[in-house]
């Protein structure tokens, strides 16, 4: 049920529209956000998103790095949730995070300039 909601958003998109799916991994077990990304990936979605951040927790480093694992390259994969500086963003970087999600982009590229 959840795969065919996703391949609909992903076919009326066409192209025209990132698709990304938020899982929420802070109410998910390590094999529940395994099984999401798998669906996200099959059904054709271009982002896996940790969470919304309006959550209990944010961005975890060991689900983006299971996130990164479960689509194996084949979609990507946003942290998002709780970064507030560089070496947060960083460390989801190194994770596998191929986008970040902050509503701190300014103070993180301000730490770049000292």
């Amino acid at each position: 049920l959840v795969e065919k909601d996703i391949m609909s958003v992903v076919e009326a998109a066409k192209g025209k529209a990132v698709v990304k799916v938020i899982l929420e991994n802070c109410l998910l077990e390590k094999d529940e956000i395994i099984k999401a990304c798998e669906i996200c990936k099959k059904a054709g979605a271009d982002f896996v998103k940790t969470s919304t951040g309006f959550n209990k927790s944010g961005a975890v480093y060991e689900d983006v790095k299971i996130m990164k694992e479960a689509v194996k390259g084949e979609i990507g994969v946003k942290a998002a949730g709780g970064i507030r500086d560089m070496e947060t963003a960083k460390a989801m970087i190194e994770a596998g995070a191929t986008r970040i999600g902050t509503s701190s982009s300014v103070n993180i590229i301000r730490e770049l300039e000292e």
